[in-house]
């Protein structure tokens, strides 16, 4: 297994423990050199996280305007879309703790131009980090990932042509097997991070989990396989029902 698991008895435990590490990551980081980065995910399980962090003791704990927010992927539609993960994070916490507009990178997913949209995205974030987009990836001090029941992380989906993508660091990401096309961060990006923290509830994940974890290497089946920072931490934050079918 690559990374470190930690086994928590309920999803509320899972969260909470995620919340002091994201409070304990932001205040060194901001310590260290002023701002902390993160990269969001969507789902309802990163919601839960969201969410807690606007309430006591965590609201108080970090300096919010020094956050730096980006997103791991987003869906092929506007930031006032049901589906939309920024809208999500907007509504669950960001206007609840007033983060400045320009501290939010959201990826314009309503684009006409994907590729375009893609491109801007990777500009955006060598803007912000002060790198150019033909170099190496910058290091985000902080990426949440989920994991689908496929086995898919951010929009990396199985079998799709993002998994093999190593020069970009954004790209449109066509799913056939959902009749969509997502935006995501590709896997040079994510595995440049400081930390890589995954969460991971429900009975509905044991076996995808299972085989993630202790299974044969099979990355275009199960592409959160393809996740092993370089330089920085990989944590699965995981509940009992999740690690039901865990060995180890």
């Amino acid at each position: 297994m690559i990374g470190t698991l930690h086994v928590y008895e309920n999803e509320a435990a899972v969260f909470h423990a995620a919340a002091e590490k994201f409070v304990s990551l932001a205040n060194s980081a901001i310590a260290a050199g002023g701002r902390f980065t993160v990269a969001l995910s969507g789902g309802s399980t990163p919601k839960g996280l969201y969410e807690l962090l606007t309430l006591d003791p965590y609201r108080g704990q970090v300096a919010w305007d020094k956050v730096e927010w980006f997103f791991g992927d987003e869906r092929s539609v506007g930031p006032d879309d049901p589906e939309s993960n920024y809208r999500m994070a907007r509504e669950a916490f960001l206007l609840k703790l007033a983060v400045p507009p320009e501290r939010t990178h959201r990826i314009a997913g309503e684009s006409e131009q994907p590729s375009a949209a893609a491109a801007q995205y990777a500009g955006e974030l060598a803007q912000t980090f002060g790198l150019a987009t033909d170099g190496p990836p910058p290091t985000i001090d902080l990426v949440l990932l989920g994991m689908g029941s496929d086995g898919h992380t951010a929009s990396l989906f199985p079998f799709t042509a993002a998994l093999n993508e190593r020069a970009k660091w954004v790209v449109a990401n066509d799913v056939p097997q959902l009749h969509t096309r997502r935006y995501t961060l590709t896997v040079p990006v994510l595995n440049a991070a400081a930390c890589v923290l995954f969460m991971i509830t429900g009975v509905g994940k044991a076996k995808v989990l299972q085989e993630v974890l202790e299974g044969p290497r099979e990355p275009e089946r199960l592409p959160s396989q393809l996740i092993a920072p370089g330089d920085g931490r990989l944590l699965w934050y995981v509940d009992r029902a999740a690690a039901s079918r865990l060995e180890s």
